[in-house]
Protein backbone atom coordinates (compact mmCIF):
# COMPACT_ATOMS: atom_id res chain seq x y z
CA UNK A 1 0.00 0.00 0.00
CA UNK A 2 1.30 3.43 -0.92
CA UNK A 3 2.38 5.42 2.04
CA UNK A 4 3.13 8.86 -0.36
CA UNK A 5 1.28 9.52 -3.69
CA UNK A 6 1.26 12.19 -5.86
CA UNK A 7 -0.37 13.09 -8.97
CA UNK A 8 0.62 15.84 -11.47
CA UNK A 9 2.13 17.23 -8.00
CA UNK A 10 3.67 20.88 -9.25
CA UNK A 11 5.48 23.65 -7.72
CA UNK A 12 6.38 26.82 -9.68
CA UNK A 13 8.33 29.48 -8.17
CA UNK A 14 7.88 32.68 -10.64
CA UNK A 15 8.19 31.61 -13.92
CA UNK A 16 10.35 28.02 -13.55
CA UNK A 17 8.11 24.85 -12.62
CA UNK A 18 10.59 23.31 -10.25
CA UNK A 19 8.65 20.03 -9.88
CA UNK A 20 6.50 19.64 -13.03
CA UNK A 21 3.59 16.88 -13.01
CA UNK A 22 5.17 14.34 -10.94
CA UNK A 23 3.54 11.09 -10.18
CA UNK A 24 4.95 9.25 -7.67
CA UNK A 25 4.02 6.14 -5.30
CA UNK A 26 6.40 5.11 -2.84
CA UNK A 27 5.25 1.94 -0.47
CA UNK A 28 5.48 1.55 3.09
CA UNK A 29 8.55 0.74 4.17
CA UNK A 30 10.14 1.00 1.27
CA UNK A 31 13.24 3.02 0.44
CA UNK A 32 13.32 5.10 -2.54
CA UNK A 33 16.17 7.40 -4.03
CA UNK A 34 16.24 9.96 -5.65
CA UNK A 35 18.84 11.22 -7.81
CA UNK A 36 19.31 13.77 -10.57
CA UNK A 37 21.48 16.71 -11.91
CA UNK A 38 21.62 20.24 -9.33
CA UNK A 39 18.33 21.68 -10.03
CA UNK A 40 16.33 18.86 -11.38
CA UNK A 41 13.71 19.58 -8.68
CA UNK A 42 14.76 16.99 -5.98
CA UNK A 43 15.09 19.22 -2.82
CA UNK A 44 11.47 21.04 -3.78
CA UNK A 45 9.92 17.55 -4.35
CA UNK A 46 10.89 16.74 -0.56
CA UNK A 47 10.05 20.11 0.79
CA UNK A 48 6.66 19.46 -0.51
CA UNK A 49 5.96 16.11 0.73
CA UNK A 50 7.72 17.79 3.92
CA UNK A 51 4.50 20.24 3.88
CA UNK A 52 6.64 23.53 3.80
CA UNK A 53 5.64 24.63 0.63
CA UNK A 54 2.29 24.93 -0.74
CA UNK A 55 0.72 22.70 -4.19
CA UNK A 56 0.56 25.11 -7.27
CA UNK A 57 -0.93 22.21 -8.99
CA UNK A 58 -1.93 18.26 -8.43
CA UNK A 59 -2.46 16.65 -5.58
CA UNK A 60 -0.76 14.44 -3.00
CA UNK A 61 -0.91 12.64 0.21
CA UNK A 62 1.61 11.55 2.89
CA UNK A 63 0.60 8.87 5.56
CA UNK A 64 -3.05 9.01 4.09
CA UNK A 65 -3.60 13.04 5.10
CA UNK A 66 -4.01 15.35 1.96
CA UNK A 67 -0.91 17.96 1.54
CA UNK A 68 -3.10 20.40 0.39
CA UNK A 69 -5.44 20.29 3.62
CA UNK A 70 -3.88 18.51 6.28
CA UNK A 71 0.05 19.74 6.04
CA UNK A 72 0.46 20.50 9.63
CA UNK A 73 -1.20 17.04 10.42
CA UNK A 74 1.85 15.46 8.85
CA UNK A 75 4.68 16.96 10.19
CA UNK A 76 3.94 14.58 13.41
CA UNK A 77 4.65 11.73 10.96
CA UNK A 78 7.36 12.61 9.07
CA UNK A 79 11.09 13.54 9.64
CA UNK A 80 12.69 15.89 7.37
CA UNK A 81 16.27 16.50 7.67
CA UNK A 82 17.59 19.27 5.27
CA UNK A 83 20.72 19.52 3.55
CA UNK A 84 22.05 22.24 5.80
CA UNK A 85 20.63 20.57 9.03
CA UNK A 86 20.20 23.30 11.74
CA UNK A 87 22.41 21.76 15.08
CA UNK A 88 22.70 24.53 17.69
CA UNK A 89 26.37 24.33 17.55
CA UNK A 90 26.78 25.39 21.46
CA UNK A 91 24.40 23.02 22.71
CA UNK A 92 25.94 19.33 23.64
CA UNK A 93 24.54 15.70 21.73
CA UNK A 94 22.21 14.95 24.43
CA UNK A 95 21.16 18.55 24.82
CA UNK A 96 20.45 19.07 20.88
CA UNK A 97 18.20 15.68 21.31
CA UNK A 98 16.11 17.06 24.43
CA UNK A 99 15.97 20.60 22.48
CA UNK A 100 14.17 18.62 19.35
CA UNK A 101 12.09 16.57 21.76
CA UNK A 102 10.68 19.26 23.00
CA UNK A 103 9.76 20.82 19.47
CA UNK A 104 7.94 17.22 18.75
CA UNK A 105 6.25 17.02 22.06
CA UNK A 106 7.78 14.08 23.00
CA UNK A 107 6.29 12.94 26.25
CA UNK A 108 8.62 13.46 28.93
CA UNK A 109 8.22 10.08 30.40
CA UNK A 110 9.65 8.46 27.13
CA UNK A 111 12.42 10.87 26.78
CA UNK A 112 15.34 9.29 28.49
CA UNK A 113 14.57 5.71 26.68
CA UNK A 114 14.41 7.70 23.28
CA UNK A 115 17.67 9.63 23.73
CA UNK A 116 19.69 6.58 25.14
CA UNK A 117 18.38 4.55 22.32
CA UNK A 118 18.94 7.21 19.33
CA UNK A 119 22.51 7.63 20.69
CA UNK A 120 23.31 3.93 20.98
CA UNK A 121 21.86 3.34 17.57
CA UNK A 122 23.86 6.40 16.58
CA UNK A 123 27.27 5.68 17.92
CA UNK A 124 27.08 9.00 19.87
CA UNK A 125 26.81 7.33 23.66
CA UNK A 126 30.67 8.13 24.60
CA UNK A 127 29.60 11.88 22.58
CA UNK A 128 26.97 12.83 24.17
CA UNK A 129 28.36 15.64 26.44
CA UNK A 130 30.04 17.18 23.57
CA UNK A 131 28.77 19.97 21.94
CA UNK A 132 27.79 19.59 18.50
CA UNK A 133 30.48 22.53 17.24
CA UNK A 134 33.16 19.95 18.45
CA UNK A 135 32.23 16.90 16.70
CA UNK A 136 33.51 15.69 12.78
CA UNK A 137 31.00 16.35 10.29
CA UNK A 138 30.61 12.59 10.07
CA UNK A 139 28.94 12.83 13.71
CA UNK A 140 27.21 15.83 13.03
CA UNK A 141 24.92 14.34 10.28
CA UNK A 142 24.22 10.88 12.97
CA UNK A 143 23.38 13.73 15.21
CA UNK A 144 21.22 15.47 12.81
CA UNK A 145 19.39 12.07 12.03
CA UNK A 146 18.94 11.12 15.54
CA UNK A 147 17.63 14.40 16.14
CA UNK A 148 15.03 13.84 12.94
CA UNK A 149 14.04 10.01 14.83
CA UNK A 150 13.45 11.31 18.02
CA UNK A 151 9.74 11.83 17.59
CA UNK A 152 9.50 8.32 15.72
CA UNK A 153 8.35 9.51 12.33
CA UNK A 154 7.34 6.45 10.06
CA UNK A 155 8.43 8.29 7.33
CA UNK A 156 11.82 9.85 6.69
CA UNK A 157 12.74 12.54 3.91
CA UNK A 158 16.58 13.01 3.78
CA UNK A 159 18.12 15.57 1.76
CA UNK A 160 21.47 14.72 0.12
CA UNK A 161 22.14 13.81 4.05
CA UNK A 162 25.62 12.40 3.38
CA UNK A 163 27.29 15.35 1.46
CA UNK A 164 30.75 16.55 2.21
CA UNK A 165 31.56 13.81 4.81
CA UNK A 166 34.40 11.08 4.52
CA UNK A 167 33.33 7.48 2.72
CA UNK A 168 34.05 5.71 5.84
CA UNK A 169 31.05 8.13 7.89
CA UNK A 170 29.17 7.60 4.83
CA UNK A 171 29.00 3.92 5.15
CA UNK A 172 28.46 4.07 8.77
CA UNK A 173 25.26 6.46 8.14
CA UNK A 174 23.79 4.04 5.44
CA UNK A 175 24.44 1.23 7.79
CA UNK A 176 22.16 3.23 9.99
CA UNK A 177 19.45 3.68 7.59
CA UNK A 178 19.80 0.06 6.25
CA UNK A 179 18.31 -0.86 10.06
CA UNK A 180 15.53 1.81 10.01
CA UNK A 181 14.74 -0.15 6.79
CA UNK A 182 14.63 -3.19 8.00
CA UNK A 183 12.70 -1.92 11.10
CA UNK A 184 10.15 -0.52 8.41
CA UNK A 185 10.75 2.86 8.40
CA UNK A 186 9.57 4.32 4.78
CA UNK A 187 12.42 6.23 3.78
CA UNK A 188 13.12 8.73 0.44
CA UNK A 189 16.67 9.91 0.36
CA UNK A 190 18.11 12.15 -2.45
CA UNK A 191 21.90 11.71 -3.08
CA UNK A 192 24.55 12.88 -5.77
CA UNK A 193 25.87 9.11 -4.57
CA UNK A 194 25.61 6.49 -7.31
CA UNK A 195 26.42 3.99 -4.66
CA UNK A 196 24.18 5.13 -2.44
CA UNK A 197 21.23 5.21 -5.31
CA UNK A 198 22.23 1.16 -5.65
CA UNK A 199 21.54 0.17 -2.52
CA UNK A 200 17.80 1.46 -2.59
CA UNK A 201 14.59 -0.86 -3.10
CA UNK A 202 13.56 2.11 -6.09
CA UNK A 203 15.34 5.01 -7.59
CA UNK A 204 13.10 7.60 -9.54
CA UNK A 205 15.57 9.97 -11.92
CA UNK A 206 14.28 13.67 -12.30
CA UNK A 207 15.65 16.30 -14.66
CA UNK A 208 14.23 19.77 -15.00
CA UNK A 209 11.48 19.29 -12.73
CA UNK A 210 9.98 15.53 -14.10
CA UNK A 211 10.56 12.41 -12.90
CA UNK A 212 11.89 10.56 -16.41
CA UNK A 213 12.74 7.11 -15.16
CA UNK A 214 11.34 5.21 -11.93
CA UNK A 215 12.61 1.53 -11.43
CA UNK A 216 14.60 -0.27 -9.16
CA UNK A 217 18.37 -0.42 -9.38
CA UNK A 218 19.07 -3.55 -11.42
CA UNK A 219 16.33 -2.40 -13.83
CA UNK A 220 17.61 1.09 -14.35
CA UNK A 221 21.08 -0.32 -14.94
CA UNK A 222 19.66 -3.17 -17.19
CA UNK A 223 17.96 0.26 -19.32
CA UNK A 224 21.43 1.04 -20.89
CA UNK A 225 21.61 -1.55 -23.22
CA UNK A 226 25.25 -1.57 -23.42
CA UNK A 227 28.59 -3.21 -22.31
CA UNK A 228 31.02 -1.42 -20.66
CA UNK A 229 34.71 -1.44 -21.78
CA UNK A 230 36.90 0.28 -18.98
CA UNK A 231 40.11 1.87 -20.20
CA UNK A 232 42.87 3.14 -18.86
CA UNK A 233 45.33 4.48 -20.86
CA UNK A 234 48.34 6.79 -20.87
CA UNK A 235 46.47 9.68 -22.69
CA UNK A 236 43.09 9.97 -22.13
CA UNK A 237 42.72 12.81 -24.19
CA UNK A 238 44.13 10.74 -27.19
CA UNK A 239 42.40 8.08 -26.79
CA UNK A 240 39.12 8.89 -26.09
CA UNK A 241 38.97 10.69 -29.54
CA UNK A 242 40.46 7.54 -31.03
CA UNK A 243 37.53 5.46 -29.51
CA UNK A 244 34.74 7.69 -29.99
CA UNK A 245 35.25 7.39 -33.99
CA UNK A 246 34.94 3.68 -33.81
CA UNK A 247 31.91 1.23 -34.96
CA UNK A 248 29.78 0.39 -32.15
CA UNK A 249 30.69 3.08 -29.74
CA UNK A 250 27.39 4.57 -28.20
CA UNK A 251 29.23 6.46 -25.72
CA UNK A 252 32.31 7.42 -24.34
CA UNK A 253 32.39 8.69 -20.42
CA UNK A 254 35.65 9.90 -18.91
CA UNK A 255 36.44 9.19 -14.87
CA UNK A 256 39.27 10.64 -14.11
CA UNK A 257 42.04 9.66 -16.38
CA UNK A 258 39.84 6.38 -16.95
CA UNK A 259 37.42 5.83 -20.11
CA UNK A 260 34.29 4.03 -19.94
CA UNK A 261 33.16 3.10 -23.54
CA UNK A 262 29.35 1.71 -24.06
CA UNK A 263 29.23 -0.42 -26.81
CA UNK A 264 26.64 -2.92 -28.86
CA UNK A 265 29.40 -5.84 -28.10
CA UNK A 266 31.46 -6.44 -25.58
CA UNK A 267 34.28 -8.65 -26.54
CA UNK A 268 33.83 -7.56 -30.18
CA UNK A 269 34.13 -3.90 -29.55
CA UNK A 270 37.52 -4.92 -26.20
CA UNK A 271 39.30 -6.36 -29.38
CA UNK A 272 38.75 -3.63 -32.11
CA UNK A 273 39.16 -0.36 -28.79
CA UNK A 274 42.66 -2.49 -28.38
CA UNK A 275 43.36 -2.82 -31.74
CA UNK A 276 42.65 0.98 -32.90
CA UNK A 277 44.64 2.18 -29.49
CA UNK A 278 47.88 0.13 -30.78
CA UNK A 279 47.62 1.57 -33.91
CA UNK A 280 47.44 4.93 -32.71
CA UNK A 281 50.52 4.62 -30.59
CA UNK A 282 48.90 5.18 -27.43
CA UNK A 283 49.72 3.40 -24.49
CA UNK A 284 47.20 1.43 -22.67
CA UNK A 285 48.04 0.17 -19.06
CA UNK A 286 44.46 -1.89 -18.47
CA UNK A 287 41.56 -2.61 -20.65
CA UNK A 288 38.72 -4.62 -19.61
CA UNK A 289 35.11 -5.26 -19.92
CA UNK A 290 33.21 -4.25 -16.72
CA UNK A 291 29.97 -4.57 -15.37
CA UNK A 292 27.76 -1.66 -16.03
CA UNK A 293 26.77 0.38 -12.77
CA UNK A 294 24.13 3.13 -11.56
CA UNK A 295 27.17 6.09 -12.39
CA UNK A 296 27.16 4.97 -16.32
CA UNK A 297 23.79 4.74 -16.50
CA UNK A 298 22.56 8.10 -14.24
CA UNK A 299 25.04 9.69 -16.96
CA UNK A 300 23.52 7.93 -20.19
CA UNK A 301 20.48 8.92 -19.19
CA UNK A 302 21.23 12.54 -18.66
CA UNK A 303 23.32 12.61 -21.93
CA UNK A 304 20.63 11.54 -23.91
CA UNK A 305 17.98 13.87 -22.27
CA UNK A 306 20.30 17.18 -22.88
CA UNK A 307 20.53 16.11 -26.51
CA UNK A 308 16.95 15.77 -26.86
CA UNK A 309 15.25 18.33 -28.87
CA UNK A 310 12.47 18.82 -26.64
CA UNK A 311 15.81 19.85 -23.57
CA UNK A 312 14.69 22.84 -21.81
CA UNK A 313 16.96 25.94 -22.73
CA UNK A 314 17.67 28.42 -20.50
Amino acid sequence: MAIIETHALTRTFKKTRAVDSLDLKVERGELFGLIGPDGAGKTTTLRLLAGLLDITEGEATVAGYDLKTRAEAIKKHIGYMAQQFSLYAELTVLENLHFFAEIYDVPPAELAGRTERLLAFAGLTEFKHRRAAHLSGGMQKKLALACTLIHEPEILLLDEPTTGVDPVSRREFWNILTDLHLQGTTIIVSTPYMDEADRCSRVGLMYAGKLVACDSPRALRERLNADVVEVHPADWRAARRVIAALDGVRQVQTYGEALHVLVDHGERRLREITRALKKASITVHSIRLAPPRMEETFIAMIQALTSSPDHPTT
